[in-house]
């Protein structure tokens, strides 16, 4: 099989069911192939090999199947066992180098745990304290959303810039951030209840209820 961008293209074409499948979540401006999403991540799963040239020509596809597949790729690759510490550098730079092409929470949520939070786990976690300050919902969106994995992966110790950030970013009104923040705090209390608890006490009267309410969901 070749394992290029433009052959991906054309087995997810394959696929689509333009008409019937509209992906009415998706908020962008780009084509809609309609594409069912079980048959996307299958087809980026049967490409995990590609180069990291030819995710990033997928990146440049206008359509939103296309570039969800692209993302889906980093993920797998992010996953892998033989990923070496060169590929998970090169998969982290160029999520954020190419973050213009998100345009789409689900993006966020597929790659940046595994891409963007595996990677900066044992490193200095600066870049998610940037994009949390940025005007971009979407990069707002991934700086919550990457520390995913210390709360899945880590240790207790790694929670403090989970709170960090959704310390920063508790007064944001924006759905696509207020949601993943109280989900954030929600797997951090998973990790280490007390520290959640202590969270709240300090910061719920500040919290969106919705935030609020995700955040509670699996205390005790």
């Amino acid at each position: 099989m070749e394992l290029t961008a433009a052959a991906l293209m054309a087995a997810l074409r394959e696929h689509a069911k333009a008409g019937e499948v509209v992906h009415k979540h998706y908020p962008g401006a780009g084509e809609v192939l309609g594409v069912p999403m079980r048959n996307t991540f299958d087809t980026a799963k049967a490409f995990t090999s590609m180069s990291f040239e030819e995710v990033e020509r997928l990146m440049d596809e206008p359509s939103y199947e296309g570039r969800l597949a692209a993302f889906c790729i980093l993920d797998f690759k992010a996953r892998a066992k033989k990923t070496t510490d060169d590929e998970h550098r090169t998969a982290y730079e160029l999520y954020l180098r190419r973050h213009d092409a998100i345009d789409s929470w689900d993006m966020v949520d597929r790659a940046a745990p595994h891409v963007i939070g595996r990677y900066l786990l044992t490193r200095d976690r600066t870049p998610l304290f940037t994009l949390a300050r940025t005007t971009d919902p979407l990069r707002r969106r991934t700086a919550i959303t990457a520390p995913l994995y210390f709360a899945r992966y880590g240790t207790p110790a790694d929670l403090t810039d989970l709170y960090a950030l959704a310390e920063l970013l508790l007064a944001d009104k924006n759905p696509v951030v207020s949601k993943p923040v109280g989900i954030a705090l929600k797997y951090a209390g998973v990790l280490d209840e007390p520290s959640l608890r202590t969270f709240l006490r300090n910061h719920e009267s500040a919290m969106q209820t919705p935030t609020l309410r995700y955040a509670r969901e699996k205390l005790s």
